[in-house]
């Protein structure tokens, strides 16, 4: 199995003599920074808005959770095509920054469906379990059966997003070096929970503020990443 880094994901930097178009200043920094990441929330949003629109149609209710995570449906690309542009706008210094999101997108949508698709109703399934577990005799019993492995597809999610946005990967390959990870890289994992724990707060709390914070998520999911796209860079690529 060899993976294949995505544009140089992972390789190397703006190469010496480019200009960018970003000044040296930390001020200009400071404004390439804001503008770069408003511009992926809003990228972000309408890359959801079909699912966005279903779930603040649900009401408030155990019964309609099943439906929210089958909502999440336009999520995984958007996650991938967010993570795949944090790492382009780390190498490159333009004030472009839809460009690489959209390149991602249409090129990665495909590729994410296939492995999304499947842990989206595989979630909506358990989440129907755990919303029904009294009707069940037992079912107290299988509630920490039930939320381990809820969580553990979760956060192999979690790391199948960044090696989607990272690189060429077949998905059986991508799924198995996830599932392969999910201990050794314990601290992506870690934050992946973490962020998951934090989103449902959020959540709790209102939609709109967590639509608001999406840009937030995936930044810190691209940087949590970096270990984990390093290793796999070092133990599948090529290296000529």
């Amino acid at each position: 199995m060899t993976a294949v880094a995505r544009s140089g994901e992972a390789r190397g930097a703006t190469p010496v003599g480019q200009v960018g178009e970003v000044g040296r200043g930390p001020l200009s920094r400071g404004a390439a920074w804001v503008y770069r990441f408003a511009v992926l929330e809003v990228l972000l949003v309408l890359a959801c808005l079909p699912g966005l629109v279903v779930a603040l149609l649900l009401d408030r209710h155990p019964s309609n959770l099943p439906l929210a995570v089958l909502a999440l449906a336009p999520v995984g690309p958007a996650l991938v095509a967010g993570v795949a542009a944090s790492a382009a706008w780390r190498r490159d210094d333009d004030l472009s920054p839809a460009r690489p999101f959209v390149r991602a997108y249409l090129r990665d949508v495909r590729a994410t469906l296939l492995w999304w698709l499947p842990t989206v109703l595989l979630l909506a399934v358990l989440t129907f379990n755990l919303v029904h577990l009294d009707a069940v005799d037992g079912g107290a019993a299988l509630l920490p059966a039930l939320l381990l492995v809820t969580a553990a597809v979760a956060v192999w999610s979690g790391h199948m997003v960044v090696l989607t946005a990272s690189f060429h990967l077949r998905t059986r390959d991508a799924a198995r070096i996830a599932v392969a990870a999910l201990v050794p890289q314990w601290r992506l994992s870690l934050g992946v929970l973490s962020l998951l724990v934090v989103a449902g707060a959020v959540l709790l709390w209102s939609e709109i503020a967590l639509l608001l914070l999406a840009w937030a998520f995936v930044a810190l999911l691209a940087v949590m990443a970096r270990p984990l796209v390093a290793h796999v860079t070092e133990r599948y690529t090529r290296h000529d």
